[in-house]
Order: C-alpha cells, then structure tokens, then sequence
C-alpha cells in the first residue's frame, strides 16, 4: 500500500544551517579521509524509458568508505568539529591521522542507532584513535552488532526501542562523563545534531556534479528516505540552495509502520508527530518514530509530497535494482536503501497509480534523483528479500 498527501505547509523557505555555504569546509573535511572518494552515480536508461520517465539517477552509497552506507559522513564530521572544539582549533587544523596525539587520552563517543549511524560513529572514533560505545535497540541483526564490534567499539543491544534507547544513550552518557553523537534533536541539544545532517550535505554536492557532468538534464524531481528525518533535511537544504526553491519537487518516503515524518506533515498544524511502539519494519534505519527538530523546519517548509508505504515497497525497490534490464547497471541496495527507488517503481509500473503520478508530475520530460543510502548491510536478509522473495 502506498499513501502520499501533499505538503499543505510548504513555504519554500531556505535554511540558514543547511546550505551551500557550509559544503566547502565539509568536502575539505571528508576529502582528507584515507579512502575518500565520490560514490557512484547511476543512470538508468533503460529502465527509465520503460517507466516513462527522462532520466533515473542514483547515487549509490553502498561504496562509502567500505561501509555499505552513507552515514560515515555525518558521524565523521561531527566527531572532527566535537575534536575541534575540544582542542579549541578550527576543524580545518583537524588532521585524522595525528589528532590522538594532541590528547591526553582518548575521547569516548556514544550514541544509539538502528545500525548505519552506529556503525558510521564507531568507524569514525576508530580513525581517529577514540573510544565510541553504541547502543542498539532490541531485535538488532546480529550482523549489524557484529559490524559494529569490528571498528573496536562496544556494542550493547538493550530491550526497548530505537527512541527508547536514545534516552537511555544520553542518559548513560551523562553518567558517565562520555560525549553523545545523536542523530535527532531535542531541547537543550541540537549542535551536534546539525553538524551530522550538514556532514551528509557532501552527497548531494558530489551528485550535482557528476550530474552536471553527465549532462542527463535539469532534475525535476527528488526522493529522500526519511528515519528521524536528518539526512532527508540536511540534503534537501543544500539542494534547495543550491538548484533553487522551486525548481524540483520533492518527496519523503518512510515505512508505515514508523511514518513520523509523513503524519507530521498530515497534521493540523505542522507540528512534529511522534509514532510509538515496536515500530515493526524490515527497514531498520527507517524504524524512527520521533522526527528530528533540527531537521523538520527543512521538511516542512521544502518537502512537496510525503509518502508512507508498506515494507514490500522496499523489497521491491532491492529485487529491481539488484535485477537491472539489460544495459542497466547493478545496484545493491538494502531495505533501508530501496524505499524510494521501489516508491518511484510501484508509482510508474503500476496503472492503479496513474492518478497519483500525474499530480507528481512524473512523466517523460522528469529526471529523478534517488540516494541509495545502504547496500547489503544484512547480507543474510538481503538474500532471503533477493532471492527468495521474502516480503
């Protein structure tokens, strides 16, 4: 099932943390990271033209930093300003490879995740010779903790959910005198927040160029997956900035089961719209059911459209894209990865949707841009979605 409302509260104002102003220090930043380069991104032709569309482009994260995922930029980022401001120097004077040298000892950084953000922190603290300890909800993959428990961090599953256990994170965090790397927001802490989702900012930087360079024309329309909603606002400012208000439309797609974003936007009022419970979803990264205030005013105020759909979507999404037409490239994407890309499959391949897709103006004269923020960071649940067509 798929629903999609238009965004009443749009206003199409820009924001003034999440732009191009800050992109430079940013790219400077992620550029003296061992391994940094662009991630891919793709073109579809052929499955755009049997979809009806100009052009399918989709920046593939899969290949960020051996990762599997996009969230290394934002934990990196934040821990080199929070290492900054520690050392009371510009982030600019950072260097990864000889900032544990400048301290006594090493920093520990915690924080909760649903799996990307943790792995991406505890990576981050790795490079830069820290200490992170990460905190997962109940029902974790095994194969998510196991990645985590690689870079050298502590990993402990608790028996609450995701926005459970990022109280019991900070409140551990306090206790112990550690810094809390949070994705989402709430009174009294929003820095360290905003400093991640403008750490994700490099993503859509690199696409408009490759796009550009690509010369697969003006893009028309923009589909971002949103969990709290920190990578969703944080590329959505930079690209209003960057390409203008009006120029593209966009839409935010979560699953059903944890849609805080879309019922936010389906209020009286635009104010924030929590989701509780167990959040039961096959998209893990997805499975947020607080909005993050930092990040929201950006959704609000820019988003075109909100979506909340089903966990087959996704799936979907995965099977497509790991299954290309002939003359398409190959993606893997995961259950988190997928939503949008199988959103813009189901809303294009399915005639039960044409009323839906005309007042998106999706047609042949659109170029979509897509991220694919995980590759198969579940190898095990990637196979039984791929291959034996679970969900």
């Amino acid at each position: 099932m798929i629903n999609i409302i238009k965004n009443n509260f749009y206003t199409g104002k820009k924001s003034e943390v999440f732009n191009a102003d800050f992109i430079s220090q940013i790219r400077d930043f992620h550029c003296q990271i061992d391994g940094y380069q662009p991630t891919p991104l793709v073109s579809l032709p052929v499955l755009a033209k049997r979809l009806g569309v100009k052009s399918i482009l989709v920046k593939d994260e899969s290949h960020r930093f051996g990762l599997k995922a996009y969230k290394g930029l934002g934990g990196s980022y934040a821990l080199g300003q929070l290492l900054a401001e520690h050392l009371d120097i510009d982030i600019a004077q950072i260097d990864l490879k000889t900032v544990s040298e400048r301290l006594d000892e090493p920093l520990v950084f915690t924080t909760a995740t649903a799996g990307n953000h943790g792995t991406g922190v505890a990576w981050a603290a790795q490079k830069m010779g820290q200490k992170a300890v990460v905190y997962m909800p109940m029902g974790s993959p095994v194969a998510s903790v196991e990645r985590i428990r690689k870079l050298g961090a502590e990993c402990i599953v608790t028996d609450v959910n995701y926005d459970d256990t990022v109280r019991l994170a900070s409140k551990t965090a306090e206790e112990n005198g550690w810094i809390l790397v949070q994705d989402t927001a709430w009174d009294g802490y929003d820095k360290i927040p905003t400093w991640i989702s403008q750490g994700y900012m490099t993503m859509p930087d690199e696409a408009l160029e490759q796009a550009e360079d690509m010369n697969e024309g003006k893009i028309t329309h923009v589909m971002l997956q949103a969990g709290v909603g920190s990578m969703a606002g944080g590329v959505l400012g930079y690209l209003v900035d960057k390409l203008g208000v009006d120029s593209f439309k966009t839409i935010i797609a979560e699953p059903g089961a944890a849609d805080c974003i879309y019922r936010s936007g389906n209020s009286i009022d635009g104010v924030m719209v929590n989701v509780s419970g167990q959040l039961d979803t096959i998209m893990a990264g997805l499975a947020c059911g607080e909005p993050n205030p930092v990040t929201w005013p950006v959704l609000r105020d820019n988003s075109s459209y909100f979506a909340s759909v089903e966990d087959g979507v996704s799936a979907i999404g995965m099977r497509v894209l790991g299954n290309p037409l002939l003359g398409d490239t190959a993606i893997t994407s995961g259950e988190s990865g997928a939503i949008t890309f199988g959103l813009l499959y189901k809303l294009c391949s399915d005639t039960s949707n044409q009323e839906l897709r005309d007042d998106l103006g999706l047609n042949q004269d659109s170029t979509v841009l897509i991220f694919n923020t995980e590759g198969d960071t579940n190898p095990s649940r990637y196979r039984d979605i791929v291959w034996e067509a679970k969900y």
